[in-house]
């Protein structure tokens, strides 16, 4: 039996203020709480953030900035072992330093004499082969990696990566719940009937001349004049996805006279309350992946535009597929596959809630792997 606590560096894209990656931090923080107390063990975070102030605000727990390398090693010292993930660290489309930086902090834990452990990770875009050999190298000396989908799982046996076994496992989003005493609050929510459905909507800056953004809204414009709808914007990082939100909002322009309305959530960073405000919708309209996977979690049927294979690969799970590509979207067809889902939402739910069970159960496997291992090495 582990009589102290056990610390535990965690390293991501965390301190960002991106709601995405901060409920994946939530969600690796709650799995590893739960699973630590059934076990009988104490284990500690500290986090690896860009904003160690805030992330020790909003988490409580201890945090350290992610590119002061006296402050990670010193960290890193001191620790039973360290967790990458999750989200899609090592990956080169949006940078060719994403990769090298992920896998030194994994490679300074191993020359520590640390266990180090890959969370649900989404593994790639790797363009550069040149990180093939370098991603095998580190990740065969860690005790456990597990990967957000088969298709991750893949990349990486193309590098010929063999030990450890590699388990698939769901995005640990799945498993984050809704805040504490806010049921009772939704359930009052959903029970008015005067007011028109919430169809929830996430939408990003992708293509430079703003086709996609364009499209959506003429698909919404077209979903207003054939049904009463409460259009309610979500923005996952700020500020941009709140820019983008507004551009938006003002290519609908003016739909009072269909009667439906439109809003925007403000400055929501706290993961779980984003969390809420997608389990209130009827539909979710997302771009975002993690608003497709909130909204998957708590039985809301997502409608997906893909700008990367992760979106893809997620919403084959739940039984979907992508409304259109940030390439080629059509208006006409959003806003009748919108329609569609707000009239088969209780026909959607059914079909797929064993599936969506499934896999809130499966994301905390990672969690129970690592304190059993805890627990072994205690």
């Amino acid at each position: 039996m582990v009589t102290t606590a056990q610390t535990i560096i965690i390293s991501g894209y965390y301190g960002f203020h991106n709601s995405g990656d901060e409920a994946v931090l939530k969600s690796i923080l709650t799995a590893l709480e739960e699973e630590s107390r059934q076990a009988g063990i104490t284990v500690k975070p500290v986090v690896l953030s860009s904003d160690p102030a805030w992330t020790q605000k909003m988490y409580g727990v201890e945090a350290v900035p992610r590119m002061s390398l006296g402050e990670v090693r010193r960290a890193i010292k001191n620790s039973d072992g360290l967790i990458s993930g999750g989200g899609s660290l090592l990956q080169d489309a949006t940078s060719p330093k994403s990769i090298p930086y992920y896998l030194a902090i994994l490679k300074l834990a191993q020359w520590a004499g640390k266990p180090t452990f890959v969370y649900a990770q989404g593994i790639g875009p790797v363009q550069r082969k040149i990180f093939y050999p370098m991603i095998r190298s580190v990740f065969q000396r860690c005790e456990y990696v597990s990967v957000r989908d088969e298709q991750s799982a893949a990349l990486l046996d193309t590098m010929k990566l063999k030990n450890p076994v590699v388990e698939v496992v769901p995005d640990p989003v799945m498993g984050l719940p809704l805040p504490r005493g806010s049921e009772l609050h939704k359930a009052a929510t959903e029970t008015d009937q005067d007011q028109p459905p919430i169809v929830g909507v996430s939408v990003r800056y992708w293509d430079k001349e703003r086709r996609d953004l364009k499209a959506i809204a003429e698909g919404l414009k077209k979903l207003a004049a054939e049904r009463r709808v409460h259009l309610r914007f979500l923005p996952f990082h700020l500020p941009d996805d709140e820019q983008a939100s507004r551009m938006v909002m003002d290519l609908l322009g003016d739909i009072r006279r269909t009667r439906s309305i439109v809003s925007m959530c403000d400055q929501v960073t706290d993961p779980q309350q984003m969390l809420l405000e997608v389990s209130r919708c009827s539909l979710m309209i997302g771009m975002r992946l993690h608003s497709l996977i909130y909204a998957a979690s708590h039985q809301v049927p997502p409608l997906g535009i893909s700008y990367d294979p992760k979106i893809d690969h997620f919403l084959s799970r739940v039984g979907s597929q992508p409304v259109g590509t940030t390439e080629a979207l059509d208006g006409q067809k959003l806003a009748n596959e919108s329609m569609r889902l707000l009239d088969q939402r209780s026909q959607w739910i059914e079909s797929q809630g064993a599936a969506i069970a499934l896999l809130k159960s499966e994301a905390r496997l990672p969690a129970q792997h690592i304190v059993n291992y805890l627990c072994r090495k205690g």
